[in-house]
């Protein structure tokens, strides 16, 4: 009995022996987010790694890292993108303007009012999309894809150090700091402020120090960096973009899988995104109740104050069209998703309503 046992355990272990060698991997994906377990990126690609490595019977593995491991910043990473040393890198519009000037798109103000709308516009499929996935592929010599856009760290508001912002006269004169893009620039410029470009790295310093007295970031974010110990005190919620992460992947990489496993990729990407609309939510509820608990202050402009933020930003939306190659295209792209949006979700709510 007990050889006949044995010799069955050892047949056994041959055959799993035998059987491992299908399961093992044949892809490995090497993604990096700039950010800390924290952030909304890193709950996105746990989901991503959970999900693909899963759905692909471990013929995928995922190796993340979170920081500055693999590169330091927008351009060497997204170098790194391009030639193959890294697989998938996220980055907000600001970090990739100078490889693709066009994403700025995502950075102009006040047209998109909610989270509903955001991401209807933002699902992958939409013409709006599609349109940005292939002008990243024409501008990178097919070399980069986009494969989502999703979120890092809510919306965009104003805030400060020195007084309440309930419109833009009280931005007059402030010394505001943008990331190192051109569209930044312009919308404090055409509210009145100055405008200083500052790396997120050195924007707690820059405050505590009055390089700078305000900045333009979601609550998470400015919790998550402590800028209120920097005397970062005042925050209106004028939402005036959505703050959109690019997630971006090398073509070759993506392209040398089967069908099936290209399939397993798109799909964690739509599971990537759907995390990180969902993170902010959940995170921001404590992040203002810190914010209020140290002494900040938050105010909510009324519909007419934020009608008058709109119309001081005009100008921006002639400047992106006139300034930027291929502006006028994406513009139009993106307006006409936003409109589709609006209806299909506005129909919806007033079914739900009745």
């Amino acid at each position: 009995m007990l050889k006949t046992t044995l010799k069955t355990l050892a047949f056994a272990g041959v055959m799993a022996g035998i059987a491992l060698p299908a399961m093992a991997q044949d892809f490995t994906i090497r993604a990096t987010a700039n950010s800390n377990e924290n952030d909304e990126d890193y709950d996105g690609l746990v989901v991503f790694k959970d999900y693909v490595e899963a759905a692909s019977n471990g013929r995928i593995a995922v190796e993340m890292f979170i920081g500055t491991q693999l590169c330091a910043n927008g351009a060497e990473c997204m170098q790194g993108v391009g030639d193959g040393t890294i697989d998938v890198y996220i980055s907000t519009s600001g970090g990739t303007a100078g490889i693709f000037p066009f994403v700025q798109v995502l950075d102009l103000p006040y047209l998109m009012s909610d989270d509903r709308i955001a991401e209807t516009v933002l699902a992958n499929g939409s013409d709006f999309v599609r349109t940005m996935q292939q002008k990243t592929l024409d501008m990178s010599g097919g070399s980069i894809r986009l494969m989502t856009i999703g979120n890092t760290g809510g919306w965009r508001n104003f805030a400060n150090t020195e007084r309440r912002i309930s419109g833009p006269a009280d931005m007059e004169g402030l010394k505001m700091r943008t990331v190192v893009a051109d569209l930044p620039v312009e919308l404090v410029k055409a509210m009145g402020a100055s405008a200083t470009p500052i790396p997120w790295p050195e924007l707690f310093t820059s405050l505590q120090t009055g390089v700078v007295e305000g900045t333009a970031n979601g609550i998470t974010d400015i919790m998550g960096m402590k800028f209120p110990d920097a005397g970062l005190k005042y925050l209106t919620l004028d939402g005036h973009s959505y703050m959109g992460a690019l997630w971006y992947m090398n073509n070759e990489k993506f392209m040398s899988m089967p069908e099936d496993l290209r399939r397993v990729v798109v799909d964690g990407f739509v599971r990537l995104q759907q995390a990180t609309f969902a993170s902010p939510k959940r995170k921001s509820i404590d992040a203002y109740a810190e914010f209020a608990a140290v002494g900040g202050e938050v105010y909510v402009p009324s519909p007419e104050e934020k009608a008058a933020f709109k119309d001081a930003a005009a100008p921006v939306y002639d400047w992106f069209k006139a300034n930027i190659d291929g502006g006028a295209e994406i513009f139009d792209a993106l307006t006409a998703e936003v409109a589709k949006a609006e209806e299909t979700v506005n129909l919806a709510r007033a079914a739900d309503m009745n």
